[in-house]
């Protein structure tokens, strides 16, 4: 790789680290072709990335952005996995662990906010940005279909009297 190759793979990480909602380190000695891609494919499909970067460039990257303090988890053969959404790169990371025991998270950064092993844990068990959205939305919701059904009530029961009434008179 030559000097301007490394410059554009370092302004890519750096764009990376700036935009993103979280980023995931991890190990993934051992993992083959098949297992990567379907990382990649998982992340994909969550609204995310994987990228494999030299750890050096990586750390150049990181030089005075919000993340740096994830520096130090860059040693070995690391993958990122990463999102805007702030928790859909965890989610992935996370359960792609338990399906592969040689991907080893170590840690990652969510904003300024350094996350060790446990941290990356607790932010895959957050509601991602998707699921938040449906519940404030059945929220919203739920009081105007009350309404609603307060106000058909009285109609409904109006109804249900005079037809009750009327098979009374036919009876009778």
């Amino acid at each position: 790789m030559d000097r301007a190759q490394k410059e554009k793979v370092v302004e890519e990480l750096g764009q990376i680290f700036e935009s993103s909602g979280v980023v995931v380190v991890a190990h993934y000695t051992g993992l083959t072709v098949a297992e990567m891609q379907d990382l990649r494919a998982r992340a994909r499909d969550a609204g995310g990335s994987v990228r494999v970067a030299k750890n050096k460039l990586a750390k150049i990257a990181l030089e005075g952005k919000p993340c740096s303090s994830m520096a130090d988890l860059l040693t070995g053969m690391t993958v990122l996995t990463y999102s805007e959404d702030p928790v859909a790169a965890a989610k992935v990371a996370e359960d792609f662990a338990k399906d592969n025991k040689k991907f080893e998270i170590l840690g990652g950064a969510m904003g300024e906010n350094a996350l060790d092993r446990a941290g990356v844990e607790a932010v895959s068990k957050m509601p991602s940005r998707e699921e938040l959205i449906a519940s404030i939305v059945g929220c919203i919701g739920a009081p105007a279909s009350n309404i609603a059904g307060a106000i058909g009530a009285p109609a409904s029961n109006i109804a249900s009297i005079l037809s009750t009434i009327e098979e009374k008179a036919e009876a009778a």
